[in-house]
């Protein structure tokens, strides 16, 4: 399993990131994938999981309505966009095939800081 995620980076609250995972070394349609997150000093926090063919969505409640998970089967990629920012939105963000969501790539950065 290969996983790479990009597209973080350094954003003020109330701003917007989309997150994408290059996915790799694994059948990427047959698998529910998910988002989890990691703040610093606390434990890991899953952000949502969408079925194979992108048709079912679930959202942890801390970010239903602000963020948006999709996926392109064709291009084995999953996508994460993220609007109305928070501070506590900060973390490491992690892509990964369910059901094991432990963290199995390097993650992208999002901070939001005034």
């Amino acid at each position: 399993v290969q996983l790479v995620e990009s597209g973080g980076g350094v954003v003020q609250p109330g701003g917007s990131l989309r997150l994408s995972c290059a996915a790799s070394g694994f059948t990427f349609v047959n698998y529910y994938m998910s988002w989890v997150r990691q703040a610093p000093g606390k434990g890991l926090e899953w952000v949502s999981t969408i079925n194979t063919f992108g048709v079912k969505t679930y959202y942890a409640d801390s970010v239903k309505g602000r963020f948006t998970i999709s996926r392109d089967n064709g291009r084995n990629t999953l996508y994460l966009q993220m609007n109305d920012l928070k501070i506590e939105d900060t973390a490491v963000y992690y892509c990964t095939p369910d059901p094991d969501r432990t963290p199995k790539s390097q993650g992208t950065q999002v901070t939001v800081s005034s």
